[in-house]
């Protein structure tokens, strides 16, 4: 009985020591900004942007909001039209803005508090 209960242990343990508890933190309301389209004509983006942080940094994710969401627009705003129309070019866009999110976060609280940051929703013109 006993060994029957030391592998029980064993396989339970991991699924219950290791896991996170995840919550999403959305930016409110949708980020819309601008972005320089082919022939100087001016191009808007509107994107849904979900953070997934550990449940018990959701607090300090949202009081450093403003300040990732002008680094979200000023990264989209750069951006050329082809990689604003592509789906490449949207992954890269969103790899770029993590790795912001995730610098400033570094500078301002020491750690980089998400694991992951998702556009949910992309529409542009």
């Amino acid at each position: 009985m006993f060994k029957y209960l030391l592998i029980l242990s064993c396989l339970v343990m991991p699924l219950t020591s290791n896991s996170a508890d995840y919550a999403y933190y959305g930016f409110e309301p949708d980020i819309v900004t601008n972005y320089v389209a082919v022939k100087k004509k001016m191009g808007y983006v509107r994107l849904t942007v979900e953070l997934m942080v550990p449940s018990d940094n959701i607090e300090i994710v949202e009081h450093h909001s403003p300040l990732l969401r002008d680094a979200i627009i000023d990264i989209i705003g750069k951006q050329p039209e082809e990689k604003i129309k592509s789906i490449k070019g949207r992954s890269e866009i969103q790899l770029k803005c993590e790795e912001k999110v995730k610098a400033l976060l570094i500078k301002e609280t020491g750690k980089p508090l998400i694991k992951k940051l998702l556009f949910t929703q992309w529409l542009d013109n």
